[in-house]
């Protein structure tokens, strides 16, 4: 699921970090594509793809995993069966509860692939002398530099997006599958419904939690260039020097992004977990 999400999305989610750290370096999305290839060539839409497939699988597997003992948490909270089927907000809750162990996986991943993203554009405006372009130069450099915790840059800010987001794209999703169930099972739906729920949760997620991930972004790329200030320090500083309108820079390829990926993401996950359920069941 975290593997065809990366490759259906992570274009979109260059033009995104490129344009949440340095939103008056493009005038859009179309400027924003064309710039990056022109610069730097076709590889430009896929620098950072390494640790977003290590970020993306390592944090699906911890969610969808810590997702399954979180729905059993809500059963024992709420007093039901543990094979009772959960209402489609008990279903968001339990995945709101997954996503801050997902942060844990995630955090570090993400850092060193919004650092990849936008590498050139720290270049370019001054901020750091010479980048590093492969995934084990920015490692070093993060350790050299800020030793093992540097990882955890925007952390607070990463928690601030997962919990609150997570609630709203298992519940868009959820939702989303009884809509299109009507009545019948929802592990009866077929791949396009399926597509259309997975959009849906992505892009309530997004549309609910865009200003933090803008915040979190800022953090973990301008923090190369120097100590950078927490989660309500440079939210204060964007709204005051460039207003309310810079939080959502980028947003379009976000939304994009956020349905085509996150489609594919649980439309790989139903059909290969119904894949490895057969599998048991046949031992």
């Amino acid at each position: 699921g975290g593997t065809a999400c990366v490759v259906t999305g992570q274009p979109f989610d260059t033009a995104k970090v490129k344009m949440q750290t340095f939103p008056n370096m493009y005038k859009g999305l179309v400027d924003c594509f064309i710039k990056t290839y022109k610069q730097v060539g076709f590889r430009g839409f896929y620098k950072g793809t390494t640790p977003a497939l290590v970020a993306n699988i390592a944090e699906n597997s911890v969610l969808f995993m810590c997702y399954g003992f979180c729905q059993q948490i809500v059963r024992r909270i709420v007093g039901v069966d543990r094979k009772t089927k959960l209402s489609d907000l008990q279903n968001a809750a339990a995945g709101s509860f997954a996503s801050a162990f997902a942060t844990l996986v995630l955090c570090p991943t993400e850092l060193v692939k919004c650092r990849l993203q936008a590498m050139h554009e720290m270049q370019l405006s001054g901020k750091i002398i010479q980048g590093h372009n492969t995934v084990w130069s920015v490692v070093k450099g993060v350790i050299q530099k800020d030793g093992p915790l540097g990882f955890y840059r925007g952390l607070s800010s990463t928690l601030l997006r997962e919990v609150p987001g997570y609630f709203f794209f298992f519940g868009g999703y959820e939702l989303s599958r009884t809509f299109f169930a009507s009545g019948r099972s929802k592990d009866e739906l077929g791949p396009i419904p399926l597509l259309l729920s997975g959009g849906f949760g992505g892009s309530c997620l997004w549309i609910a939690v865009y200003p933090v991930d803008c915040v979190k972004s800022r953090i973990q790329v301008l923090s190369m260039a120097g100590k950078q200030a927490g989660f309500m320090g440079t939210f204060v500083t964007v709204v005051r020097t460039e207003g309310v309108l810079a939080l959502y820079s980028g947003l379009m390829p976000t939304m994009i992004r956020a349905f085509v990926a996150n489609g594919a993401l649980f439309l790989a996950y139903e059909y290969s977990r119904k894949l490895m359920m057969k599998q048991i069941d046949s031992y």
